[in-house]
């Protein structure tokens, strides 16, 4: 990491901060008079601002693949269940940003606390969790997950549950593949090499090319939540491997 990249990343974190404060005071006072989809399109508007902002500012472009594996924005009914690997803060940022549907994250509450972003957080339809409570938690996801999907929202989540260090594989628990069983809807298997530009736990960013792959829809009807979750895994850790050689040499 040169000097250059660690003044950019510091401008970066600086725009950040500059304009997330009023953006998320806006949709404080916006959501009193409107709620749903507006107010979470206003909020992906921030979170595209920031995605660009590291483009600009930081030198991190992305390439995709494999969006016609996802409904149409003219298909505004359908739900899929979105298992993303999670390597660092860029695609929950970037991921709002890309999609033609509304998302919901499903996220541990703690996040809620933090100023200005948290507050903004807070007025989107998303669902948060008290880890610390397990059965409560799965209840909350599988009540609101099926209530988002049959509005054509699309749940996504990070079967490892955590952001992962780069060439690195964490446990996939089958809490996604559990609620797409619940809803009767496909699980479309996300891989990212985001971590090749911003590591985990950093905000020390590197310029280059994120790759996000993404994989055919994979039915979940009949299935069982391991066996499908294996599915999910192993198509997710090959495309990593594929999308980010040098990181499994």
């Amino acid at each position: 990491m040169t000097a250059l990249h660690a003044l950019r990343s510091l401008l970066f974190v600086l725009f950040l901060v500059v304009t997330v404060i009023p953006w998320a005071l806006a949709v404080v006072l916006v959501s009193i008079f409107i709620r749903g989809n507006r107010i979470y399109w206003m909020c992906a508007g921030w979170l595209r601002l920031s995605v660009y902002g590291a483009r600009w500012i930081c030198g991190i472009h992305w390439r995709i693949q494999g969006m016609d594996h996802l409904p149409t924005r003219a298909d505004e009914r359908a739900a899929v269940l979105l298992a993303s690997k999670h390597q660092s803060t860029w695609e929950t940022f970037a991921y709002p940003a890309l999609m033609t549907h509304p998302l919901a994250y499903v996220f541990k509450r703690e996040l809620l606390y933090i100023p200005f972003f948290g507050w903004a957080m807070a007025r989107m339809d998303m669902i948060h969790i008290d880890r610390s409570k397990r059965t409560e938690a799965w209840k909350k996801v599988e009540a609101q997950g099926k209530r988002l999907m049959a509005m054509g929202h699309w749940v996504i989540m990070f079967p490892e549950g955590t952001r992962i260090a780069r060439g690195q594989k964490g446990v996939y628990k089958s809490g996604a593949s559990r609620l797409a069983i619940a809803t009767g809807n496909p699980i479309v298997p996300i891989a990212t090499s985001s971590a090749r530009c911003w590591p985990r736990k950093s905000f020390l960013l590197r310029p280059g090319v994120v790759d996000i792959s993404i994989g055919p829809p994979i039915p979940s009807v009949g299935r069982e939540p391991d066996e499908l979750m294996r599915e999910v895994e192993a198509w997710i850790e090959a495309e990593m491997r594929r999308i980010d050689p040098e990181a499994y040499r």
